[in-house]
């Protein structure tokens, strides 16, 4: 399985931001921890950032034809971006949403996820396994299709 991993802004510092809410291990780490876990379930994964709204629906739309799914943590961009939804929603490949932090116990203005609404599934509050959870799932989704 050909799998697309997008995280948006302020993923790319991890370790650095808020260690108490998103952990001590960084980017670095957390594209190491991917690439293993989807290395080891013999699926081939690109992984993309960007602290861009717009990167990121040209990332989504691009992966129309390439990849069988989409893992993504749209990071801040879960709360306010109708345009990464609709990229979702128009390149209608399964979605796995993550996220570090759980987001339901946090800030009231964290509790809508619009980027959730186009997922499967979502996975909150995980740390870096979510990632790993989310790329089972499409697994899981493709074999009950």
């Amino acid at each position: 399985m050909k799998i697309l991993v997008i995280n948006g802004p302020n993923i790319n510092m991890l370790g650095i931001r808020e260690p108490g809410i998103y952990g001590n291990g960084s980017y670095k780490d957390l594209l190491e921890y991917i690439k293993k876990e989807a290395g080891s379930g013999g699926d081939e994964v690109e992984c993309f950032q960007s602290n861009h709204e717009g990167d990121i629906v040209d990332k989504i739309q691009s992966a129309y034809g390439i990849f069988d799914g989409i893992v993504i943590n749209p990071a801040a961009y879960t709360h306010t971006s109708i345009a990464i939804y609709d990229a979702l929603k128009a390149v209608n490949l399964p979605a796995v949403e993550v996220h570090l932090s759980d987001i339901t116990k946090r800030e009231e203005f964290r509790q809508i996820s619009y980027a959730g609404m186009a997922c499967i599934k979502t996975f909150a509050g995980y740390g870096f396994e979510g990632y790993s959870l989310a790329i089972k799932s499409l697994k899981s989704y493709f074999e009950n299709r």
